[in-house]
């Protein structure tokens, strides 16, 4: 088993990439592979709504990684997101990052475990960390909790380690996650898959 945490700053090895590393190491201990994914720090072109993907299955604009993430997503078992609070919610990248990688593509992510992390100076992270649970409850995602919101406070990650209770917060995230999928992986034999019915869209002005 598998999951993908993905590195929504712009900074490599900053607050956001302590945290998930806390995570992916109570993960392995756990005996659960982990990929920590970096979006990068270059220009993401936000979602155009355009519905190629409907046809593809990926993504026209190819000069980022959203589509690579697509992939890797789509084949991990679990999904952890972290973002940097940026005025009380996630940053610019991040949001262009996920609206692609989510738009129209929820059957690659049906039934997986998912969970937000966010990483803060003081306030705005849990109108952040609120953002990151709609992409997965939009998409039929379990969502895994924790002791608390899943949230870490610092301004560098020396700091972030400082944060006792928050890193607390992630390891037990990280178990809870593995739980999960040992979970779902144990009653894949003997419990069938949630019946799905074909989408019925219902708009307001015809």
């Amino acid at each position: 088993m598998k999951v993908l945490l993905i590195n929504g700053s712009p900074h490599a090895q900053g607050c956001v990439f302590t945290s998930l590393t806390e995570i992916a190491q109570e993960l392995n201990k756990q005996e659960i592979e982990t990929q920590i994914f970096h979006i990068g720090s270059k220009p993401i072109i936000g979602c155009q709504a355009c519905f190629a993907c409907m046809e593809t299955g990926y993504c026209v604009f190819k000069a980022d990684p959203v589509n690579e993430c697509i992939d890797l997503a789509a084949a991990a078992d679990g999904l952890i997101i972290g973002s940097p609070v940026y005025y009380a919610s996630i940053n610019g990248s991040l949001k262009a990052f996920l609206d692609r990688l989510f738009f129209l593509k929820s059957h690659k992510y049906n039934l997986k475990p998912a969970a937000g992390i966010v990483n803060c100076r003081r306030g705005g992270s849990t109108a952040a960390f609120d953002q990151l649970n709609k992409y997965f409850t939009i998409s039929g995602m379990p969502v895994v909790s924790s002791q608390y919101w899943n949230m870490t406070h610092g301004t560098a990650p020396e700091e972030v380690k400082q944060d006792l209770e928050g890193l607390q917060i992630m390891r037990t995230l990280a178990r809870n996650m593995a739980w999960l999928l040992k979970c779902i992986d144990h009653a894949k034999s003997t419990i069938p898959l949630p019946a799905r019915e074909e989408w019925t869209a219902t708009n307001f002005i015809r």
